[in-house]
This record gives C-alpha cells, structure tokens and sequence, in this order.
C-alpha cells in the first residue's frame, strides 16, 4: 500500500487480484482449490434408467462419491444413496 493510494485505488487493486484468483478453465482455481461438479443443474428428479447419470456419483470402486464434492444437495444426494443401492441389490451398479 502506497503513501498516497486513496480509497478507489485501493478498491480497484483488490479488484484485480480477486480476477487473478478467480477459477481456470480446467475447474481449478489459483489457489489450488477445486471447483463443484454440479452435474445436477436443472435436474429436479434422477432418473435410475440414466445410467451415464448416476455413474458420475461413484467412484471407479463403486463408492458414491460425497454432496461436497459432486455440487448436490441433500435432497438430491439421498435419491443418488437410494438409487444406488437399489441398483446394487440388481447387480446393474458394483
């Protein structure tokens, strides 16, 4: 902070290192943190017919991956722990 920088510069300033920090295209921003999945958007009911869907919440192990990380809400996330299940005991999912 300079000796004269007034108020505005200062905003501007701060402005501009917020752009810098602001998230890449690969879903990683500045800092190293990573960005939400948000495979929900605009998805009100999962389908358990939508196999391409659900395959995004498990890992390649056949856990389901958690809210914090897929973008989910708490709603969406207990319909992804039902479906999965279900499709478990149908041997469609591991």
């Amino acid at each position: 902070m300079g000796a004269g920088e007034n108020y505005a510069e200062r905003m501007k300033r701060d402005k501009d290192d917020k752009k810098k920090r602001s998230r890449d295209r690969d879903g990683e921003d500045a800092l190293g943190g990573k960005r939400k999945m948000r495979h929900l958007d605009g998805i009100k009911v999962i389908d358990p017919n939508d196999y391409d869907l659900i395959r995004r919440f498990l890992t390649e192990h056949g856990k389901i991956v958690p809210a914090r990380l897929t973008g989910a809400t708490a709603k969406q996330q207990r319909q992804i722990k039902r479906i999965v299940r279900r499709l478990r005991v149908m041997g469609i999912v591991p």
